[in-house]
């Protein structure tokens, strides 16, 4: 009986070691960012996680093996889901938008991005919103950057009266502006 209870409390060991192991190899290969900036008002938060390329195709179609295919669910990172603060209510790309802490997501494609505004937080993993939940649908250009972006990497940059919220990764960069409503 004593060599059960040794045997079972070494698995529960492994198992949790095992475990945290994973947990901090995923932190540390897509390691949390933050960006917050005020500007015309506006106060704007986002968390994320930041994935890099390593030798990846990011964004294409499915038959090249993309690690995000076109017309597929993004969290826009990796970890958590990506989300969002406004202090206020703003206009999200001249659509409007309550003030509030938002999951954001997205579904890429090869010319625009659909941006996705959720009221579902706190989720970790690559696994798609409650789709009821959303407040804004958007979508907004993409384009093709010259110099590529090897960790991908969420910026806050005033923009008039506003605020710009870029997304950089690989080849890729998409502005989605922010205004006082």
């Amino acid at each position: 009986m004593k060599k059960v209870i040794i045997g079972v409390l070494a698995l529960v060991v492994l198992l949790g070691a095992a475990f945290l192991y994973l947990m901090y190899r995923n932190r540390t290969l897509s390691p949390p960012g933050q960006e917050t900036l005020t500007s015309g008002g506006i106060t704007v938060n986002v968390t994320y996680s930041r994935p890099s390329v390593r030798g990846r195709l990011i964004f294409g179609p499915e038959s090249q093996d993309a690690l995000q295919p076109w017309g597929k669910y993004w969290r826009l990172g990796a970890n958590e889901s990506t989300e969002v603060t406004f202090n206020r209510n703003v206009l999200f790309n001249n659509s409007p938008l309550k003030a509030g802490t938002y999951r954001l997501y997205a579904i890429p494609g090869e010319n625009e991005f659909e941006i996705g505004v959720n009221t579902e937080l706190g989720k970790w993993g690559a696994y798609e919103p409650n789709y009821d939940l959303d407040v804004l649908k958007t979508k907004v250009p993409v384009e093709k950057i010259s110099s590529p972006v090897e960790q991908y990497t969420i910026s806050l940059a005033p923009a008039g009266d506003g605020i710009n919220m870029i997304f950089e990764w690989s080849d890729t960069r998409f502005i989605i502006p922010v205004k006082a409503q």
